[in-house]
């Protein structure tokens, strides 16, 4: 009995091997696409936050901190946006490999052009970002050279598979640059939006439409009658395309405005995953762009 117990386990370790790849944790969902994308079957992707929670108000669980205790390398998008969580996951889970300064430490922002640095900041101003908008996931220009040094990353973590990595990028890239193409040929220059949050900048930059007035009167802070009506006041002044906003961040502020000022609400995904149809980075991309088509 015994031997032929035995003889059953060495059979299923022969032909189910065990994953001996890179376990990468990614903090949020566009992360954990690129890394797939990157990493294909050579990495195990664990992702820490849902596609439909506001990763702002994110706070770290135990099977956070089991995740980083595991990771090879951590990948996060930086610029203060996990400050509330990230720093907790690093500390406690006791993974020198994952510290700054290390290899299995990868701070996604370091490879983009940020917007909207804040040279001083008071509490006066909202919730501001001093380092700079982190909602660059938006933006094909800098997510191309996220994804560039993603490959670089990897392939310095796993140098036997380095030219995997490498030739994986080279295939994302093609299929970027065919994506782009597609893309820009939705004109959105000129166009005119309100939004609830500061959530569009890096897309508004990228192809040249304008964001006239927040919901919010300052980041963070919720809507004030007053505050409406002001808004309410430069829509007439200077006629909106649409009101923009995900189903996490002002939809029912937003609806509110469309009824009083007759402009549609246009609801985007706020990430990977967010919406149906958007369950990697290119199909994210895909559907915030036919949406404001």
């Amino acid at each position: 009995m015994r031997k032929t117990l035995l003889t059953v386990c060495i059979s299923l370790y022969l032909v189910s091997p065990a994953f001996a790849g890179i376990n990468v944790v990614a903090t949020l969902p566009w992360i954990g696409s690129l890394a797939k994308e990157i990493g294909r079957d050579k990495v195990s992707v664990t992702t820490l936050v849902k596609p439909s929670q506001d990763p702002h108000y994110v706070e770290a669980k135990p099977s956070m901190i089991l995740a980083g205790r595991k990771a090879d390398i951590t990948m996060y998008n930086g610029l203060d946006l996990e400050i509330g969580y990230l720093p907790r996951i690093m500390e406690s889970s006791k993974n020198p490999r994952i510290l700054p300064g290390r290899p299995g430490n990868f701070d996604c922002s370091k490879f983009i052009s940020v917007i909207e640095k804040q040279a001083n900041v008071e509490r006066s101003m909202g919730d501001v970002h001093p380092l700079g908008n982190p909602h660059y996931h938006y933006s094909a220009a800098n997510i191309i050279r996220v994804a560039e040094g993603m490959a670089n990353a990897l392939a310095e973590l796993d140098r036997a598979n380095a030219n995997v990595y490498r030739t994986n990028f080279k295939g994302f890239a093609a299929r970027f640059h065919e994506k782009q193409k597609q893309w820009k040929t939705l004109n959105l220059k000129g166009k005119k939006y309100v939004a609830y949050h500061k959530l569009f900048a890096y897309l508004a930059s990228d192809y040249g439409f304008q964001v006239i007035g927040y919901m919010e009167p300052k980041p963070g802070i919720p809507p004030s009658a007053a505050h409406i009506e002001k808004l309410i006041e430069e829509m007439k002044r200077n006629r909106s395309d649409g009101i923009l906003v995900t189903s996490s961040h002002g939809l029912k502020e937003a609806e509110f405005l469309g009824a009083k000022t007759g402009v549609k609400v246009i609801v985007l995904p706020q990430d990977v995953g967010a919406m149906p149809g958007s369950d990697d980075w290119f199909a994210f991309m895909d559907k915030v762009m036919a949406t404001l088509r």
